[in-house]
């Protein structure tokens, strides 16, 4: 079927007036619009769905929303028979995102399901936290995380309060690809509508607060100077109530950043990994001589922290540091307090850096491993559950949560550790970044590297597909010099070690198109497309030594060009 012929089956009565109109003027204008919004349709994978908004298969909007909201509730009827189904639903600040969030409760309630909608944008983990406070069967949120304005998103959520794995995914993408347009219920039951909102804010604060924080004495919290950023999001609703009853009274809000606006129009991206997304928020910090800036993504999952470096200079983390020293000081708080028996475990990934398997042995814990994406964590504690305890998890792209009270990463409870962290340092007469180095000194030093390379359309998509097959079929000998030794293929799901020219199995990790080198030296890059955005990623770390703090820096720059050194010789 070419292009045209997908796009004239939305000029049918299935399809409202509008959306009819707008699919005639592509047709007319016949160009590259028109084929990237039908070429394919918009891809339902395991977590959900991501795209731009707009006609088409292949865009965010009513249809392709409802489709995948009416292959949803036909599931929900198979595993829940003979009783009332619930589903929290939520959405970020993003443009449309409340019209998507009505559509959605809509398509559910035609279909006899109760829906429980926030009333105004509420954050990502807040969902996952709803879900099992209210013991819902699923839940919904509409976002699109950092991505650009024009993006939007939807994510699926299972009564375990984590995003959907497998056989559920799988099955659930099955109903929604077995739905067609014209098989959606649109007409919505309001009466099958429970409101909900500032009074679920407070039970979700009151259980950041109790499982994110271990003085209670609040040694230094009055004395510790946070800048506050939201940047444009839903943590507005949320972050500055949780400082606040948690006991810090010193925080500066960037007020511009404070509006909800899904145009972001303060920031280039409202990424909190971006340090650009942080220009007001130092100019604030400066003013008010911050001892730490924090600032979140737009539906309030990631944090990212920045703080004053050797030199008193405002420098970002990035999510492995913020990460090491989150895990760090809660198991050392667990170790003090007694709680640690040989049946805990942290969670990370595959693309994570490995500094957590240290960490992990340091304190007598596990370290458990899966595929990117917290949904594996949560898969991790699911699995767990009644034989071994969850104490936190992380992953490098600017994710965290401690506890297991919400089932995703969580801005919130993670902001609290930090603000705790970094009151506890000062009180102890240090910073938040020498409590890091003295972490590295105990540990070994890791410098960890983030390359996107962005490829849009349909001959992006090709070409990311072309520099996967080459990384696999033509695998690099050496980096930096050191001889690559191992490789490990996640969709071929095998361990190749070069030295001995075997091949074995990689066992309990599903299938996902991610390589990772290992070098003699220790370094380690693990490559994989996103799939999420049109864009691979090259995730590399380094290791070294430091001894003491005065040297960090010199370390640390020596690290660096060993990084470059690796980039040239990957071709990047």
């Amino acid at each position: 079927m070419t292009i045209i012929e997908k796009a004239k089956l939305w000029l049918t009565d299935s399809f409202d007036e509008e959306t009819r109109e707008k699919v005639q003027k592509l047709i007319n204008e016949n160009n590259s619009e028109l084929e990237d919004s039908f070429y394919k349709a918009l891809e339902f994978g395991t977590g959900g769905m991501r795209g731009i908004m707009g006609v088409g298969t292949n865009r965010l909007n009513k249809y392709t929303l409802g489709q995948a909201t009416q292959g949803l509730a036909n599931y929900l009827h198979q595993q829940f028979k003979d009783k009332t189904i619930k589903v929290a639903v939520a959405y970020d600040v993003r443009n449309n995102s409340r019209e998507f969030g009505k559509i959605v409760a809509d398509v559910l309630t035609a279909n006899g399901i109760k829906v429980l909608l926030f009333k105004e944008h509420r954050p990502t983990p807040e969902l996952s936290f709803t879900v099992r406070d209210k013991q819902c069967d699923a839940g919904i949120v509409l976002t699109a995380s950092h991505n650009p304005p024009e993006y939007n998103g939807y994510k699926v959520y299972w009564n375990d309060g984590a995003q959907v794995v497998p056989p559920n995914d799988e099955n659930i993408i099955k109903e929604v690809y077995n739905t067609r347009f014209e098989d959606i219920n649109f007409n919505g039951n309001d009466d099958l509508i429970e409101w909900i909102g500032e009074e679920q804010d407070e039970i979700y604060i009151d259980a950041c607060i109790e499982n994110s924080l271990y003085q209670k004495d609040k040694k230094g919290y009055e004395n510790f100077n946070i800048v506050f950023t939201s940047i444009h999001g839903t943590t507005y609703t949320t972050v500055p109530k949780a400082l606040k009853k948690a006991g810090f009274s010193s925080v500066n809000f960037v007020e511009e950043q404070m509006i909800p606006n899904g145009n972001f129009p303060s920031v280039d991206s409202p990424n909190p990994e971006e340090p650009k997304a942080f220009t007001l928020a130092i100019e604030l910090a400066n003013k008010k001589n911050a001892d730490m800036i924090i600032g979140t993504d737009p539906d309030g999952d990631r944090l990212g922290i920045a703080v004053r470096d050797l030199n008193g200079d405002i420098q970002l983390l990035n999510g492995n540091q913020t990460n090491t020293i989150f895990t760090y000081y809660i198991l050392e708080q667990w170790q003090k307090l007694g709680k640690i028996t040989g049946k805990e475990f942290i969670g990370s990934t595959i693309v994570t850096s490995d500094i957590f398997y240290k960490i992990a042995k340091k304190f007598g814990v596990a370290c458990k491993v899966g595929l990117t994406g917290f949904k594996w964590i949560g898969k991790m504690i699911r699995d767990a559950e009644g034989k071994e305890k969850f104490i936190c998890g992380g992953e490098e792209s600017f994710g965290f949560m401690t506890g297991d009270f919400v089932r995703d990463k969580d801005s919130c409870g993670s902001i609290l550790l930090a603000a705790e962290i970094g009151a506890w340092c000062k009180a102890n007469g240090k910073t938040i970044y020498e409590y890091l180095i003295d972490i590295y000194k105990d540990l070994g030093l890791y410098s960890e590297g983030l390359i996107n390379i962005v490829k849009k359309g349909r001959q992006g998509a090709e070409e990311i597909k072309q520099m996967m097959m080459d990384f696999r079929n033509k695998p690099v000998e050496r980096l930096a010099s050191s001889k690559v030794i191992l490789i490990k293929d996640y969709q071929e799901q095998t361990a190749w070690d070069l030295l001995k020219n075997e091949k074995h199995p990689i066992a309990d990790i599903p299938k996902s198109n991610v390589l990772i080198y290992y070098t003699e030296d220790g370094s380690k890059i693990a490559i994989r497309p996103s799939g999420t955005e049109p864009k691979i990623k090259f995730y590399i770390s380094v290791q070294g030594i430091v001894n003491d703090t005065e040297n960090f820096n010199e370390e640390m720059a020596v690290l660096s060009k060993k990084m470059e050194i690796i980039k040239h010789d990957l071709g990047l």
